[in-house]
Order: C-alpha cells, then structure tokens, then sequence
C-alpha cells in the first residue's frame, strides 16, 4: 500500500524552476530519435562531469542503518539491510545517463543487483503492472513493471569502481538508463508493487509519465 503519511518534499527554487520548464515547455526540440542510430537523444549535449541535482537535502545514511523494503503487490515483503543485498548475485553494467535538463553523459560503469534478479527474488503478483520508488528524502517517481525489468537496468551501489556517494544518491539508488534520469531514483528506500499507475514528485508537476529520451517525452503534454 502506497504510504498516506509520506509528505513531499518542500519546493526549491529549482524545484520551482523545473516545474515552469514544463509549462513553458522548455527544451523541447519536436524531434524524435531511434536510440539504435542515434546515441545522443533530441535536445541533449554532452558533458564529462556528473552534475548533481535534488530537491534540496542530501540523506547521510550510513551503511549500517540502510535498508530496503520491497513490498505492495508481492506475495511476501522483504526486507534487505547492507548486507542482505549485498549477498544478491551482482551485476556490471555501462551505460549512458540523459537528465530532462539536457545533458548527457556517456559510458558510466555501474555496480549493483539487477532489477531483473529483485523481480525473480520477490515474484511480484500477477496483478503488478507499475512500479513506485520511495527515496530517503520522501521523493517519488513511477515506473512501468516492464520499464523497471529492462536488460540493464539495476539497483546501484558502485559507479566508477567507487561507492555511489551521497550527492549522487548512495548508497543504493536507482538505474534505468533508457529514461530520463529523474526515473532513476536516489538514495532509495522502498520498492512497491503497484495495481494501478501512481504518478511520482515529478510527474505531478507537468513532467510526462514514462520519459523517454528518444521520443522526447519530457513533459506531460509532449
């Protein structure tokens, strides 16, 4: 069950920023892409650096006080501490970052548990078609099941052969690498399993519902 008691996080003035881009539409170029010829997604560029970005607050969560709940449509909730999840079979994986704010960046390596592995772990009811994430700062954001399962996507601990730090959301956060980045939560605290769509921080403030680079669904009405 979604938690009634979870409160948003206050508004920044980058979180008053972000929401006047989507209804200004800001950046968007009306172009589409095939992510199979094109790497660089419509309306990016290119950056070396990790830019970091959040709603104000940066959870310090030390590692012995971390876990993860997997819980909602599943047939029996789970619970990982640091070590639990790290007794999951691991996975290395390079891929790309595209945030909604236009910069991209390229060949990041990851460590971490496979999303695909979590689902054969939990074995989520027949019924779960989305997938909620809960971070450490009370953020949100939804994903299809089908999105959350894709091949490289997976639940980071190491980026770059280092543990994830703080600013970037470690120690464990999110990577769904064929959606824009705000899809890829930080510093994550629950999974839930969810019947019907759920729309997160970010998708009730004019950002579209799914994100996908390539077809440039950065804002709601794109």
């Amino acid at each position: 069950m979604i938690d009634s008691d979870e409160k948003p996080p206050n508004p920044t003035k980058l979180t008053q920023t972000k929401q006047r881009w989507a209804e200004e539409g800001r950046f968007l170029t009306g172009r589409s892409a095939r992510p199979q010829t094109e790497r660089l997604p419509p309306g990016q560029h290119l950056v070396k650096d990790w830019p970091v970005l959040d709603l104000g607050m940066q959870p310090q969560i030390e590692l012995e006080d971390w876990k993860l709940k997997i819980m909602g449509a599943v047939p029996h909730p789970t619970i990982w501490d640091w070590a639990g999840f790290n007794a999951q079979p691991q996975s290395h994986f390079v891929s790309d970052i595209h945030c909604v704010t236009t910069w991209s960046r390229y060949d990041n390596r990851w460590d971490g548990v496979s999303t695909r592995h979590l689902l054969e772990a939990v074995r989520p009811l027949p019924d779960a078609k989305f997938v909620l994430l809960h971070s450490q700062d009370n953020y949100t954001t939804n994903l299809t099941l089908e999105d959350f399962a894709t091949q490289d996507a997976l639940i980071a601990h190491h980026w770059e052969g280092k543990l994830l730090s703080a600013a970037h959301g470690g120690p464990v956060r999110l990577v769904v690498p064929h959606l824009y980045f705000w899809k890829s939560a930080k510093w994550i605290s629950k999974i839930e399993f969810i019947t019907d769509n759920h729309p997160g921080f970010w998708e009730v403030r004019g950002y579209h519902d799914r994100g996908d680079p390539w077809k440039e669904q950065r804002y709601t009405n794109d």
